[in-house]
């Protein structure tokens, strides 16, 4: 009962303050992690297709496993010292796994940099949310990519974590965020990490393989406030499967539908270009403010998740405890 409302209450702080800079985020640290033991663990095992599979097993072990057993430990001594500074740190740790303010802010500044400044700025301003070459974008691919990147961490950065917080509590939380940290560290396709980080990124398809598909379904009917649900569900079942990754065009194409979009299609990567489907149909040109009604339509996603599968438990498990 107690991991419900701290994961409520974590939403809400979350909402309203994001992630202070001032304050260390749990990413860092476990950034920090991933990159002390990736030269260990390299040297540690042969230098051929195996030996960093096999490496690449052991980072996720250490990383998933440390995560976990730190978390656990400093929850059970914060429990320890009194059961009200316990669920503090509880409130606080489902806070900072969750990123849907700063994904608004992130994501807008964008917006902000194509108002009030260049084509240039916007350039700039989404290469620091999104992994394609930004350079030769047009305005309106500057603002496709910010609502791709809204859409998809509407699943990776609030959804998901949200779902794992709830049926496993704050650890559960946590060791979410470390795979996800892990695979955008080290899930890359390219010579460096196609055999170290592999159980990496297989680990996180197999997370969010469920949370995927209910963040899709979610966003399809939170478009029936404001937007376009009947396109919505309409667009998620045709082209939810149109991306490499078995988990990334869900939310996407939710997001494509209820905004009469087209996303996707064949960006620049590290120079090189890399041929994606499209997802959702060009019903209208995009613009700026529809990086805006991309975040509402996560927002509105995350608060039904929370509905159903935060606060829907508490009130039964009051009715259940009363009937005992």
């Amino acid at each position: 009962m107690n991991h419900f409302l701290a994961l409520l209450l974590g939403f809400c702080v979350d909402l309203i303050l994001g992630d202070p800079r001032w304050l260390p985020h749990p990413v860092q640290g476990m950034g920090w992690l991933i990159g002390k033991l990736e030269p260990p663990l390299r040297a540690a095992f042969p230098k051929n297709e195996k030996g960093e599979l096999h490496a690449g097993v052991c980072l996720v072990v250490l990383v998933v496993g440390l995560t976990g057993l730190s978390t656990g430990l400093v929850l059970r001594l914060a429990h320890l010292l009194h059961p009200a500074v316990g669920f503090v740190l509880e409130v606080v740790i489902c806070w900072q796994i969750l990123a849907t303010r700063s994904l608004r802010t992130e994501s807008m500044k964008v917006v902000r940099a194509l108002e009030h400044g260049s084509l240039d700025d916007g350039r700039r301003a989404v290469s620091m949310i999104v992994g394609r070459d930004t350079e030769q974008l047009s305005e309106e691919e500057v603002l496709a990519a910010a609502v791709e990147t809204v859409a998809e961490n509407a699943s990776d950065g609030i959804l998901a974590p949200l779902l794992w917080a709830a049926v496993l509590g704050p650890v559960g939380g946590m060791c979410y965020k470390a795979v996800n940290t892990m695979d955008s560290m080290v899930g890359y396709k390219n010579e460096r990490y196609l055999y170290f980080g592999r159980a990496a990124a297989l680990l996180d398809d197999v997370c969010n393989f469920l949370p995927a598909r209910i963040s899709g379904l979610l966003m399809c009917l939170a478009a029936y406030l404001g937007f376009d649900g009947k396109n919505a569900f309409r667009i998620f079942f045709r082209d939810r499967k149109n991306h490499k990754s078995p988990n990334s065009a869900h939310t996407e194409a939710a997001c494509a539908g209820a905004l009469g979009l087209r996303l996707g299609g064949t960006h620049l990567y590290f120079g090189k270009p890399v041929e994606k489907p499209t997802i959702g149909d060009p019903v209208r040109s995009i613009c700026r403010e529809d990086v805006k009604r991309a975040n509402d339509l996560a927002l509105t996603g995350a608060v039904l998740a929370l509905l159903l599968f935060d606060i829907l438990p508490m009130i039964l498990i009051c009715i259940f405890r009363r009937h005992l």
